[in-house]
């Protein structure tokens, strides 16, 4: 089931809400498993590509379809059923939270598990319905927690309300939550099964948890699984992506760290390529699938630490997977910066946060991340400015940096596209 994830998109761009649904459609074809996902869309799964549901799996009405749907004429036409397995409330998270926290915890009513996916908007979820969340998590409930057009700079032309940039954040107010930001189809994979693995597999330690992951609306090409995937690093956080290119290098050159989530990563690539080729500068870019459980870990080895005084202290997962990596760290996400800078105290590096502070800004995603100065130009410069003062690359090289790349114009910028719902 989880191979449809790992082939990435070839020749054509899909955004990770379709990589996810992907994923989600093939675990729900599954003869054994499939029938015990409910999925749970309050209003947008036409936008979420996942109208593709309706014919087959319907949508659940205890009394059946008792009207003709206006979209009757289309293939995808919305069809209810009694044994619908869609759970389809309308705009209503409250109603949508409370259907996935009896779903979540029929595992111990009915004696039956069921795994609810709920999907919706991700400004709409931890922000409007929290407590909800928290009174699923006092109840022990289990699931997965989807918050599709994530991002500040994603999903501008809607307006503000739907510029999310803190919603990792408030789940990580959440014991029960677990947080993530991938940024690629193969990522979503590992951890959505190591997530139906540790809520209902038989070899659990703690089975009470809710998946919280972040997709987003931006179409990219999604990249096949690297044969050399540190699997390990994608469920706890950090893996190194794209480890810095050495042709045309010299053998000393400056060396920087990027550490991006979620849709930014593509930019911290990009990136890469320009220090390397404008600047001479080599740069390593990782993929931090969850800061906050980075955080969590790294929280834990210090009170581990704190209790037991005068025995050697575990190293967080995060300072040791950056052992070795030499050069400024430049961390970048299309959220608030306190998001990224929830793991800087277990980073020796000198540490620079990117992200998007503020409420939003109406225009299109490039013009966005050049605002908020989160998009790949920017990424090139603040690196720039931390060699500079290490006196690593010419004193001047960051101020003639933003003015060849017009840092301060919104209009110049480049980063991302501008198609595409899922």
């Amino acid at each position: 089931t989880y191979e449809v994830a790992k082939r990435g998109s070839g020749k054509q761009q899909a955004a990770t809400t379709m990589a996810f649904v992907r994923l989600l459609k093939d675990l729900m074809r599954d003869k054994n498993f499939g029938k015990h996902i409910a999925p749970i869309i309050p209003d947008e799964a036409r936008t979420f590509g996942m109208d593709a549901f309706f014919p087959t799996a319907k949508i659940y009405n205890p009394k059946g379809q008792n009207y003709l749907s206006v979209d009757r004429d289309l293939v995808l036409a919305y069809k209810e059923s009694a044994q619908g397995q869609l759970i389809h409330p309308g705009i209503n998270e409250a109603g949508a939270v409370a259907a996935f926290t009896a779903a979540g915890t029929s595992y111990a009513t009915h004696g039956v598990p069921l795994v609810p996916v709920y999907v919706f908007y991700s400004m709409f979820g931890f922000q409007r319905t929290g407590d909800a969340f928290w009174a699923a998590g006092d109840q022990m409930a289990r699931g997965f927690i989807i918050g599709a057009t994530a991002g500040r700079t994603t999903l501008t032309g809607e307006g503000l309300q739907h510029a999310d940039g803190h919603s990792p954040l408030l789940a990580s107010t959440n014991p029960a939550v677990v947080t993530y930001d991938p940024a690629f189809g193969y990522e979503i994979g590992h951890i959505m099964r190591d997530g139906i693995e540790r809520m209902y597999g038989p070899d659990s330690a703690d089975r009470n948890l809710m998946y919280y992951l972040t997709v987003y609306n931006e179409p990219i090409t999604q990249p096949a699984e690297p044969e050399d995937l540190d699997v390990d690093g994608v469920l706890k956080g950090i893996y190194l992506l794209a480890p810095a290119k050495a042709e045309g290098l010299r053998e000393n050159s400056p060396r920087t760290q990027i550490l991006a989530s979620g849709v930014s990563v593509p930019w911290a690539i990009e990136a890469q390529r320009i220090l390397a080729e404008d600047w001479g500068v080599s740069a390593d870019v990782w993929s931090v699938t969850s800061w906050t459980e980075l955080r969590r870990d790294g929280m834990a080895a210090e009170e581990e630490a704190f209790l037991n005084p005068g025995t050697p202290a575990r190293v967080p997962f995060v300072t040791q997977q950056l052992a070795g990596a030499t050069g400024p760290v430049v961390a970048v996400s299309d959220y608030m910066k306190a998001v990224p800078d929830q793991i800087r105290q277990f980073v020796p590096n000198e540490f620079a946060t990117l992200g998007a502070d503020g409420f939003g800004f109406s225009d299109t995603r490039a013009a966005a991340r050049r605002f908020f100065k989160n998009d790949t130009h920017s990424i090139v410069v603040r690196s720039l400015e931390m060699l500079a003062r290490r006196g690593e690359v010419e004193e001047g090289a960051p101020s003639y940096a933003m003015d060849r790349y017009k840092l301060l114009d919104v209009n110049a910028g480049t980063t991302g596209n501008a198609g595409g719902d899922s």
